[in-house]
């Protein structure tokens, strides 16, 4: 005879119980009004498995909020999809060569939203051994999954990242106070940059979530992308360092609403005059020449017209990841133009600017 035995479970610091007819469906702790996984309540957010207190290498995030040129570097592709490292290294290089100070890793320019994470860990640990001590390695390891954005953090700061980059939840979105618990749950872990660039995620981060997560020591500042009244906000009263996230605005950002610097795409290109635009005063006449050229890149979203013009000086193969395609024939004529009009001169690469064909560029799906 099978004797049917009773379900015994034990809470922490607590006596058991039976779950019997007379027990009660849920414990009830009155001391907390929102209710809290067992987990979640036993354990606590350490990140114990990648913590690191080796200081030789470490970045302080006054390190991070002094930065005023930092370029969201593109990443480069071999004819089969495969990272051309070569090519990555010429361009890490360029911008250091041309006075930018820091650079974000797999950012939306370098096409982190591409890759497979470990391509991401791989390509910020490269970096990092390649460039480290000459330049400051943002790496971008956002998510919109609070869980991937722990564990690619970790991950990230385990190889010697120097910040990471944070996007709030994209597609799915969430609440204000969803917004605050993700980025409490990834500022533990080192110097952070929140991204707030409503324009891809269809959701602000307001000014009062990040006067909630300002408290918080990692919190170098935010890269922001409203525009420069809401840059204003942040420099005027709370002195919450801010990042131009707009290349047109950038100049006014800087000079005008109090702007740290910019977080730039177009320095990708002209590393040299945007450390100028950013570092050696007001200069309206540079900032109307530059125009031009920031307007052309963003003609479609980015990275397609960084990733264009980038063949064309011959810097990198012509070659895309779908889903981004080439501007067509006669925006690459403009570029050519574009080219002539600023100075070859001051553009990264050696090689003679050109056109190319349609059939020069090669578009992969699988890699």
């Amino acid at each position: 005879m099978t004797t049917l035995m009773s379900h015994t479970l034990c809470l922490k610091d607590s006596t058991p119980f039976s779950l019997s007819h007379s027990a009660p469906a849920y414990v009830h702790n009155r001391t907390h009004t929102r209710w809290r996984s067992p987990q979640a309540a036993v354990i606590p957010n350490l990140h114990l498995p990648m913590r690191s207190y080796e200081v030789k290498n470490r970045t302080y995030v006054d390190d991070i909020k002094s930065l005023r040129l930092i370029t969201a570097v593109k990443t480069p592709y071999l004819p089969d999809g495969r990272f051309d490292l070569e090519a990555y290294d010429a361009l890490v290089n360029m911008q250091i060569n041309g006075g930018a100070e820091g650079i974000i890793v797999g950012g939306t320019t370098g096409e982190g939203q591409l890759m497979s994470w470990d391509e991401h860990i791989m390509l910020i640990g490269h970096t990092i051994n390649c460039f480290g001590t000459n330049i400051k390695v943002i790496g971008n390891t956002g998510s919109n999954s609070t869980r991937e954005a722990i564990h690619a953090t970790e991950q990230g700061f385990a190889v010697g990242m120097h910040a990471a980059l944070h996007i709030n939840p994209y597609y799915g979105k969430t609440s204000m106070e969803g917004l605050i618990a993700h980025f409490e749950s990834v500022l533990s872990m080192g110097p952070t940059i929140v991204y707030n660039v409503p324009s891809r995620t269809s959701q602000d981060i307001p000014p009062h979530v990040i006067h909630s997560i300002a408290e918080n020591p990692n919190l170098a500042g935010v890269k922001e992308c409203l525009g420069n009244e809401r840059i204003k906000q942040y420099t005027d009263n709370n002195r919450i360092v801010v990042w131009s996230g707009n290349d047109d605005e950038c100049h006014d950002s800087r000079w005008s609403y109090g702007a740290t610097g910019v977080i730039s795409v177009t320095s990708n290109l002209v590393p040299r005059l945007m450390r100028q635009l950013m570092v050696d005063g007001k200069n309206d006449s540079l900032n109307s020449k530059l125009r031009p050229l920031m307007e052309w890149l963003f003609t479609e979203p980015n990275p397609i017209g960084i990733n264009t013009a980038f063949a064309q000086l011959g810097v990198s193969r012509p070659v895309f990841r779908l889903p981004y395609v080439p501007l067509p024939l006669h925006k690459r004529v403009e570029f050519v133009e574009l080219v002539n009009e600023i100075g070859r001169e001051n553009f990264v690469g050696k090689k003679d600017v050109q056109v190319l064909d349609d059939d020069d560029f090669i578009l992969i799906g699988r890699y």
